[in-house]
């Protein structure tokens, strides 16, 4: 998918190189996709899984302290977003990971075979975004973590979580949307132009 004629992933690799904090960027593409990259900018072979393609990520980037994970598929991400995202995991040195998030505005339901089962209090949910930071060591434990639970994780935050690691979040704009329909492609060519 394209955004003003350009891979979604060069937008989001534009404003990693510009933020301030994030050193050399590892991309995971799939099998097969052989793409040309600025300087700074290394490739590696995605995996079967999210948790796989960012472990062969990982494992790329060395002795690095602290990780930012972000999805190609929000090409609108902001480098003060990336440097907030970090920033707060160096002013706390307690948490494990800090990740971009916005609060849900939608009322939630639990539902089974289309059928309501329970309306959820919204009051403490929160939508996740990307960019995901976290500290190099409990990232690389959880990725390393029994491999159904890694296979199945949506982010590495859930990861992190699961064992036992503190992970706060950064507010963040909903303009940080994931492009992965037409209409979230339309709406984002819109954000793109009103910047």
């Amino acid at each position: 998918m394209a955004l003003a004629g350009r891979p979604l992933y060069q937008w989001s690799l534009e404003a990693l190189q510009e933020a301030e904090s994030v050193g050399p960027v590892v991309i995971a593409f799939p099998d097969g996709v052989d793409e040309e990259l600025p300087v700074g900018a290394r490739a590696v072979a995605g995996g079967a899984t999210r948790s796989a393609s960012v472990a062969n990520a990982v494992a790329l980037i060395g002795e690095a302290e602290l990780i930012v994970i972000h999805d190609a598929a929000r090409p609108l991400v902001t480098p003060e977003l990336v440097d907030a995202c970090l920033d707060k995991l160096v002013e706390d040195p307690d948490a494990d990971g800090v990740i971009a998030a916005v609060p849900i505005s939608d009322t939630v339901k639990r539902a089974t075979a289309h059928t309501i089962t329970a309306t959820e209090d919204r009051e403490h949910l929160w939508a996740a975004q990307t960019p995901q930071v976290f500290r190099a060591e409990p990232l690389r434990q959880a990725l390393a973590a029994d491999p159904k639970r890694t296979a199945a994780a949506t982010d590495e935050a859930m990861l992190v979580e699961k064992d036992g690691g503190k992970v706060l979040i950064e507010p963040a704009s909903a303009e940080n949307l994931k492009v992965t329909t037409p209409t979230d492609l339309r709406l984002a060519e819109l954000l793109l132009r009103s910047r």
